[in-house]
């Protein structure tokens, strides 16, 4: 449980973090609240030469409203963002799943942008970004670009991200009035969901369905053309592949996601 040996390089500035970057490349890893790259590290499956501390970049912790979206700064912390007034108004499910995330501990150090770039398809977040129809905008020495949720997440722990670029921002679009609804199933309260849904505006993100987030597309297609809750959720779990473990099979799963899909359309339906 010890990592490898590293540098660490602590910086203050968005500017600063990306001339780190740019000089180490891929040998650089990026630390924001720590929940996800330390196990890594402790574990020796991640053994980055240089660990570049981005916690004191205080530019980008912000919640803010900018036309008609809400914008969120990557290292914004998830109690932050669970008690944040306008958030609470104009994204809602986002504020409900992120004072669901672990524990109070993890909740004042974990970050936003920490998950989304973890891209792991267990964490909740991602699911929520993705039900939110989000945006997540990257900076780097060619400038910035804005990357819809939906094309962020390629693989297990995988996104179009390159060594020399940060996640600065999320953008999402209001859903003030929208109904929403969130729903997890886990063995104890702190723990990985073994399936999650996040749903609003007719959008639906599953937790914990696949190797990547998922939008339970089928669901989605079925409530655009007028079905009802109840056959709409019967098809959460059409198009996935859940994880095959002792505790939790794969059909255990198809049949959380159906369960848990109805519950939380049904809690949107309530709100709306």
């Amino acid at each position: 449980m010890i990592p490898a040996e590293f540098r660490y390089e602590r910086v203050s500035t968005v500017d600063e973090a990306l001339a780190r970057l740019a000089e180490h490349g891929d040998e650089a890893k990026v630390l924001a609240g720590g929940h996800s790259l330390l196990p890594l590290m402790k574990l020796r499956l991640a053994a980055p030469e240089y660990v570049v501390d981005i916690g004191p970049v205080d530019e980008l912790r912000y919640v803010r409203l900018d036309g008609g979206d809400v914008v969120i700064g990557a290292l914004s912390r998830y109690h932050d963002l669970q008690q944040d007034p306008v958030l609470r108004e104009h994204a809602p499910l986002l504020a409900r799943v992120s004072g669901e995330v672990g524990d109070r501990q993890v909740r004042h150090r974990g970050t936003i942008g920490g998950s989304l770039v973890h891209a792991d398809s267990a964490a909740d977040l991602p699911a929520a970004v993705l039900a939110s129809d989000a945006v997540l905008v990257a900076r780097g020495p060619a400038g910035e670009r804005r990357i819809p949720a939906a094309e962020f997440f390629l693989g297990p722990f995988t996104t179009p991200l390159e060594p020399d670029e940060l996640l600065t921002e999320v953008r999402l679009p209001r859903q003030t009035g929208q109904g929403w609804g969130f729903q997890k199933f886990t063995r104890r309260a702190i723990d990985w969901a073994m399936v999650g849904v996040a749903v609003t505006g007719g959008r639906v993100g599953l937790i914990n369905m696949g190797g990547v987030p998922l939008r339970a597309t089928a669901t989605e297609e079925a409530l655009a053309s007028g079905a009802s809750i109840a056959d709409a959720a019967a098809l959460a779990a059409d198009g996935t592949n859940p994880p095959d473990e002792p505790h939790a099979t794969a059909e255990y799963r198809r049949h959380l996601a159906r369960v848990l899909t109805r519950r939380a359309l049904t809690e949107a339906a309530a709100r709306s």
